[in-house]
């Protein structure tokens, strides 16, 4: 998914007049508290850790739209009823970039994608072209940030971030809805002004 990504945002900044930006943060995630039902099964919340993620986007249109997208995982494993699971956030996106000032640049996203949650087994299973450790619960969700660009120097720029995950039967957890909030640092690809 990464190397599509890297695809789209290099065929889309070979053309004059467009630009694509790329960056690597860290965010946290707030979601609603652990929740139990009525037969005494636990429901964890998907609050907290740090999440690594990658994200990209090309702008395409008169500088403010384009598409984009980003992959954000939890660093580290949680505790799914005594299975160690780690939740993985992907999603696609159509992004608006505000005119903004010189070194600030409001941004806008919106899209779909999916949440993979990987629980990992004490064993390998393998299929026709690979072997893993663990098995996936996959759901559709849709995606909403929103971040400010603060360009430091050039065209490197940080990124304060917020992110709302609305997940579709999200089964698992206590709640569909979790809220990533992060800090980025990027690059901006544009051509001379």
């Amino acid at each position: 998914m990464i190397a599509a990504v890297c695809v789209l945002f290099l065929v889309g900044i070979s053309a004059y007049g467009q630009q694509g930006d790329v960056a690597f943060g860290v965010s946290t995630i707030i979601a609603p508290s652990a929740s139990t039902d009525a037969n005494g099964n636990v429901f964890p919340s998907l609050t907290g850790g740090a999440y690594p993620v990658f994200s990209g986007d090309v702008i395409f249109f008169k500088h403010q739209l384009g598409f984009g997208g980003d992959v954000a995982w939890k660093g580290s494993r949680g505790s799914f009823q005594g299975f160690p699971y780690r939740p993985i956030f992907y999603d696609f996106n159509a992004v608006w970039v505000a005119p903004g000032a010189k070194h600030v640049t409001p941004e806008l996203a919106a899209g779909i994608g999916a949440e993979s949650v990987r629980f990992y087994q004490n064993f390998i299973t393998c299929g026709f072209t690979s072997c893993t450790n663990y098995t996936s619960s996959n759901h559709f969700m849709a995606h909403f940030g929103a971040g400010l660009r603060l360009y430091v120097k050039g065209n490197f720029f940080v990124r304060p971030e917020a992110h709302l995950y609305l997940v579709h039967n999200n089964v698992e957890f206590s709640s569909g809805r979790a809220t990533r909030l992060g800090l980025s640092i990027g690059y901006t690809f544009r051509p001379p002004q």
